[in-house]
């Protein structure tokens, strides 16, 4: 029998219902970087290697498909009326959401495993995982699209 990729295994483990998708492949990848300039950080491409991205409770969109990482950061990063109203996002690269607003983010520079998470009624930015596999855990095992709100 072929082994559960670690990923998969590892989120249907802390709840049953979460859903996948096809993987993503490395042409994929390449264009994706080309796009953002920057590297997709590693835990996050292994992934998305495994399924391209990850709906959780209420269908919230945990890790969004890498489509969707493309364009919303191209969004955030270059609309002009986002820079009159919020702090940049260049240092943020966003890859999942709450379903009510908020986003989730790795910090870029400088490169570090931790998760934030941008308030957008309020524009902070606050710290909610030590990395991706923390992240997961703490959003699919809480059952809330505002788990973070405790942290």
């Amino acid at each position: 029998m072929e082994e559960e990729p670690m990923w998969r295994e590892l989120t249907t483990g802390i709840y049953d219902g979460v859903g996948f998708r096809e993987p993503v492949t490395s042409a994929e990848f390449d264009r994706a970087e080309q796009l953002l300039e920057e590297s997709i950080p590693v835990e996050l491409k292994e992934l998305l290697s495994e399924t391209d991205g990850i709906t959780g409770h209420t269908g919230t969109n945990v890790v969004w498909p890498l489509e969707r990482i493309i364009k919303d950061n191209q969004k955030f990063r270059r609309d002009r009326s986002f820079a009159d109203l919020y702090m940049p996002f260049d240092p943020l690269l966003f890859f999942g959401d709450n379903g009510g607003g908020d986003h989730f983010a790795f910090v870029m520079q400088p490169v570090k495993p931790d998760i934030f998470v941008w308030q957008h009624e309020s524009d902070s930015r606050k710290w909610v995982a030590s990395d991706l596999q923390d992240y997961l855990e703490r959003c699919l095992v809480q059952g809330g699209d505002d788990w973070y709100e405790n942290y």
